[in-house]
């Protein structure tokens, strides 16, 4: 793995966004984003609509059961969704992000590393069913569609840190 910029903290306005949704094995994860990204780029295609990076979106993370992910791709305007399209948001707040290149297990390892270094912590609630994410997306900043090899995708990664405790009425 590359790292090509970060980690860092940054803050993040909504972005509206479609995506497809799904429940799958983890085993299976890797497989379903490749089809649902093919899937999502016809349902633009057809419709004409602007995008901007695609991104992989984990909403519940079960290692050992069924992940919670979404494929979706960062649009300039909410479109409407029908059929397994659906339009959404990636939620505003603070993000640690980290860019790479190759081999995402080896950068979220380093990602949450720093994250704990900081003294920061994720927007996470863990439970039996799966971590549940604020946030937790990887953006694809190389197209898919023109760069085959997946060894040589530059991908964002960016989880939702938990907002800072408030300072109101302290000195």
């Amino acid at each position: 793995m590359e790292i090509v910029e970060g980690p860092s903290v940054s803050v993040r306005p909504d972005r509206h966004c479609a995506g497809i949704r799904v429940v799958t094995p983890f085993r299976g994860m890797f497989a379903v984003r490749d089809e649902l990204m093919g899937e999502l780029y016809e349902w633009l295609d057809d419709r004409g609509v602007d995008f901007g990076p695609t991104f992989f979106r984990l909403h519940v993370v079960d290692m050992a059961g069924s992940m919670d992910v979404e494929v979706g791709v960062v649009t300039d305007k909410p479109v409407e969704g029908d059929g397994r399209v659906t339009p959404g948001l990636l939620s505003a707040g603070r993000y640690a992000t980290l860019t790479y290149v190759n081999h995402g297990r080896r950068a979220n390892r380093a990602l949450i590393e720093w994250v704990r270094e900081q003294g920061l912590t994720f927007d996470c609630v863990e439970n039996p069913a799966g971590d549940r994410f604020g946030c937790r997306y990887e953006a694809y900043l190389t197209d898919p569609r023109s760069e085959r090899m997946k060894t040589r995708w530059r991908i964002e990664l960016a989880i939702r840190l938990a907002d800072e405790p408030s300072t109101a009425g302290t000195p």
